[in-house]
């Protein structure tokens, strides 16, 4: 699970809303601190730009990069932290920026916050070293002995609460080593550069360490763990509060796990920080010592100020990794025998975890945050065990949830015990079909889950699934049986057409100048709001694309942003600028697509990476149309320019195989440009490109062709074999190859598996159900396939204002774009429906007619 997402869902309970809109618990929290609602002083400028305040001297001229400083803060002492830093840099015209509120603060420093950004309250741009070395000297004085969290991205001064990076003061951006844009800085030779902001102090090879630094940085490399009793030998994870890591006590050669915890940050939902949270964890694990339900305490010490708990560690696996090696619904056409034999052992896992929660329970101990990452089974699969006990509290102490994973979080109408139970009946359902973020959008899908879970495993006794629903919805809730309240199946052409609109259209946001409609996080990075994969002109093509009504408040919503786009939006086709021209130009807005390419032209897009997503692929594709619609020989040499680099790039293995981000983008752009000129080199290089994305598959045990990503394996179309597929059709349809005719079969069947983990277009079922819509690989049961994998979207459906909708990226709330909502699923329903639709650059495909089976009614 991306835990980016989680902070994304504070703010509203139907979509991923950035935290600027939050409404504050409190009218405390809501206030600004005092010095955000000072008068701005003479000569200076106050700006608000998303979590911080600007205040710069009106004729400052600042350096484009430099060692900046950053000062932590904690919330009960950042009001007073942010006055200091005023009342000293003001004076001296040094420019400054602050958090502004509490609220906002508290966010920052928040447990699934950005490593690389927590603890940055204050940040101040001295015009030189000299500058730097005062400030840090005089500033570091005034604040000497205040708390702060520890800048990880920071060398931090002397033992206070402030840090020094070198990085750039002035926005500026440059490709990456996968294409993307990325915040820069200027090397040596004066080229722009990645700006690293991971968590990790490091200093550019071109600049020198200050030497009033020198004894800073001898001072942090001092703190080891050489002393210590334990050989830590991997990280196994990692969150602003700290990391877990698995070990050695080298005085026993016994394998332990220690849990660290950092000293304010990584704040819960009650204030509590990490080092609080593995407080509480030890007083809890040593209240249920003795049960054989948990690992045993070791060992508690402190290093370099961060705290460790020692445990044992647990042999086994954890719950949720039995899912890709067991459960039957991966395949196609699971094996009754399968279905039979996964649900005694589901059964028998589910009463082990359940007698495991008992046995807590019986110590007063509420566990308060049961999921299936959170228990581990043993190697022989005969006893559970219960992992992260730093939600845990004794049940006399009446605490509320204050960390939990979202598909299994009670409702607040739960306290005590029943918290526990609530995830006990969530397992339930999440053992069969994991699905349960859903129920954090509206709860009663539970029965809609029930009933789609009782479909699949026909073994499973009725009660044990009619408890689960009770349990959920609450006792005076409607009855299990209740359907949940989706307008219409997905299957029901047209009218699931006009329900998808009517959602996608319902939730627009006109007046917003940050987004039109709710999608994807994504849409709140540098101009993520009017992209073709995630913002507006995703959602517009799609509208368009479909047949529906034009919507004219939202293209003028999309020609005012296109007009003046943020500052560092990407250029490329599924991320930019060129994305935003290519619908506007579909929509007839052909002045104002030709105006945004031309913008595009003047940026140093030959620098960008291969890829379609936001490379050279997409530029190229772009720029070919706009010469084949204009005869703009400029442009026509343009497009060829960016074949030409994109063809020198695809020797460079892609760190993802695929459509969107491998080398089948650029084949895309190669097959395009040979159907317009017949140079036959094109095809080779097309050829040449899917084979490099085809090395980066294996098979399944079942033969099936998919992306090999790690541990996991990716059939999708953005980031899978399926979108390889649908290139390898176009190229078949010009040039006969046996190697990609036995590819593309083999990758058919990762299109017909039961289930799929979200229903988006990249990276989901209705992937699946264009691919099948359109491909032209030879297959028996096609309109089966289709009908079972369009029938297969109503298990994520949900209902917006009653009208059909569906979830995005990581299923914790709804979408409306292109790449992971609503809008993409209506785009493939009507490629299944023979509507004359598909991406860009990816038309219908001539393949024989699979049409779907009309519904009751249709």
């Amino acid at each position: 699970m991306d835990k980016r997402y989680e902070v994304f869902c504070l703010a509203d309970r139907h979509f991923y809303e950035t935290t600027a809109r939050l409404a504050a618990p409190s009218a405390q929290a809501a206030v600004r601190f005092d010095p955000a609602q000072r008068p701005v002083p003479s000569g200076w400028r106050g700006t608000f730009h998303g979590d911080w305040y600007h205040l710069t001297p009106q004729d400052a001229e600042l350096p484009a990069q430099g060692w900046k400083i950053h000062v932590s803060a904690c919330l009960d002492n950042a009001e007073k932290t942010a006055a200091k830093v005023w009342e000293y840099c003001v004076p001296r015209a040094i420019p400054f920026k602050f958090i502004p509120s509490g609220q906002q603060l508290f966010l920052r420093n928040s447990k699934y916050a950005a490593r690389a950004t927590s603890g940055k309250f204050v940040t101040i741009y001295p015009a030189d070293e000299d500058q730097l070395e005062a400030v840090l000297a005089e500033l570091g004085s005034l604040l000497a002995g205040e708390p702060g969290p520890y800048i990880l991205t920071d060398l931090r001064w002397q033992d206070g609460p402030l840090y020094v990076r070198y990085g750039g003061f002035a926005p500026r951006y440059c490709p990456d080593a996968d294409g993307a844009l990325v915040p820069a800085i200027e090397n040596r030779e004066g080229q722009l550069v990645p700006d690293p902001k991971d968590p990790v102090f490091r200093v550019p090879d071109w600049v020198t360490l200050p030497a009033f630094l020198e004894p800073q940085l001898a001072a942090r490399a001092a703190t080891t763990t050489g002393d210590l009793p334990y050989r830590i030998e991997s990280a196994l994870h990692f969150s602003n509060g700290g990391g877990v890591y698995r070990g050695t006590d080298t005085r026993t050669g016994e394998q332990v796990v220690l849990k660290e915890a950092r000293p304010h940050a990584g704040l819960a939902a009650d204030g509590a920080d990490a080092v609080t949270r593995l407080e509480r964890e030890k007083k809890a694990l040593e209240q249920v010592a003795g049960l054989g339900v948990a690992p045993a305490v070791r060992d508690w010490f402190t290093l370099g100020e961060h705290r460790f708990l020692v445990m044992d560690h647990l042999p086994g696996r954890t719950l949720n990794s039995f899912f890709a090696a067991r459960h039957p619904l991966l395949g196609p056409r699971p094996d009754p025998a399968a279905l039979a034999d996964y649900t005694r052992w589901a059964l028998r896992v589910h009463r082990l975890v359940e007698e495991a929660v008992a046995a807590v329970h019986s110590r007063g101990v509420v566990f308060n945050d049961l999921h299936m990452f959170n228990i581990m089974v043993s190697p022989d699969e005969q006893s559970v065990q219960l992992l992260d006990f730093e939600a845990a509290a004794h049940i006399d102490e009446h605490r509320r949830q204050i960390v939990a994973h979202p598909g299994f979080v009670a409702p607040a109408d739960r306290t005590g015990f029943a918290i526990d139970h609530y995830a006990l009946a969530c397992l339930r359902l999440a053992l069969f079909i994991p699905l349960t973020t859903l129920l954090a959008i509206d709860r009663a899908k539970a029965a809609h889950l029930a009933r789609t879970v009782a479909g699949q495993f026909p073994d499973l006794p009725t009660e044990f699934l009619d408890e689960a629903v009770t349990e959920i919805v609450g006792r005076d809730r409607p009855s299990p049986a209740a359907p949940h309240p989706v307008p219409v199946a997905v299957a029901d052409w047209p009218r699931s057409r006009e329900s998808m609109t009517a959602a996608i259209l319902s939730s627009a946001t006109p007046d917003r100048d940050d987004r039109l409609f709710p999608g994807d996080i994504a849409q709140f990075t540098s101009g993520g709001g009017l992209g073709l994969a995630h913002g507006a002109a995703g959602v517009l093509y799609a509208l368009a694309e479909t047949g529906c009504d034009r919507y004219p408040e939202g293209e003028q919503w999309l020609l005012r942003q296109a007009a003046a786009p943020p500052h560092g939006t990407p250029p490329g086709l599924y991320d930019g600028l060129l994305g935003v021209a290519y619908v506007l130009d579909r929509l007839g807005h052909t002045e104002a697509a030709l105006d945004l390419t031309e913008r595009v032209l003047t940026e140093q897009w030959q620098r960008l990476g291969p890829a379609l997503y936001g490379g050279l692929a997409g530029v190229g594709l772009v720029l070919d149309h706009f010469a084949h619609t204009t005869g703009d020989p400029a442009l026509r040499t343009h497009a060829v320019d960016a074949a030409r680099l994109a063809a020198e790039r695809v020797g460079k293995a892609p760190r993802h195989p695929g459509l969107l981000h491998g080398h089948t983008g650029p084949a895309l752009l190669f097959l395009r440009l040979y159907e317009r000129t017949g140079d036959k080199a094109l095809l080779d290089q097309a050829a040449a490109a899917l084979r490099a994305d085809l090395a980066g598959c294996v098979e399944r045990a079942d033969g099936t062709l998919v992306v090999a990503d790690g541990v996991r394996t990716l059939p999708y179309v953005g980031v899978g074999s399926v979108g390889i597929a649908m290139v390898l059709d176009d190229y078949l349809a010009h040039r006969a190859d046996p190697e990609f005719e036995r590819a593309r079969a083999a990758i058919l069947p990762a299109a017909y598996s039961r289930f799929y983990a979200q229903p988006g277009l990249f990276r989901g079922r209705a992937g699946m159900v264009l691919h099948l819509s359109r491909t032209t690989t030879p297959q028996s049961d096609a309109t089966a396939q289709l009908d079972a994998q369009i029938a297969g979207l109503d298990w994520y459906a949900m209902s917006y204002r009653g009208q059909l909708a569906f979830p995005g990226e990581q299923m914790m709330r709804l979408s409306m774009d292109l790449g992971t909502g609503t809008a993409g699923c209506l785009l493939a329903l009507a490629a299944a429906h023979h509507e004359p639709v598909g991406l860009p650059f990816l038309p219908p495909s001539a393949r024989p007619d699979h049409s779907p089976t009309p519904v009751q009614g249709s």
